[in-house]
């Protein structure tokens, strides 16, 4: 019960830190913005055309991708520092680790996901 208590306290708290916070950015804030925080900057010059581009999809894909292979690595550094402690079970569930990585890194490849045209 006294768990539960904390918790309840914790949530308050944290609740009202932030509505706190907003109340006193909401205050601090000024009435009308300047006329320059207003526009795009562009390099100094004004804007040319619409500032709104649509990104193709295959950027995000990318860089999912990215995302993917970036936290593999981050999980095989540890591994790699305590592998002979680890002995065969760990090589062995690094292995499968690896192992179900690459099959998704070919399904991925055999759906077209890494062509670029």
């Amino acid at each position: 019960m006294l768990e539960l208590a904390n918790l309840g306290v914790f949530a308050v708290v944290a609740v009202g830190f932030a509505a706190v916070a907003l109340m006193i950015a909401w205050i601090v804030r000024p009435e009308v913005a300047e006329e320059g925080k207003l526009t795009p900057y562009e390099c100094g010059m004004p804007a040319q055309g619409s500032t709104e581009i649509r990104t193709h999809i295959r950027f995000y894909t990318f860089a999912l991708f990215f995302v993917l292979f970036d936290v593999e690595t981050l999980y095989l550094y540890p591994w790699a520092v305590q592998a002979r402690s680890a002995g065969l079970p760990g090589l062995a569930a690094i292995g499968i680790f690896v192992g179900m990585l690459f099959l998704g890194l070919l399904y991925a490849w055999k759906k077209g996901a890494l062509e670029w045209e």
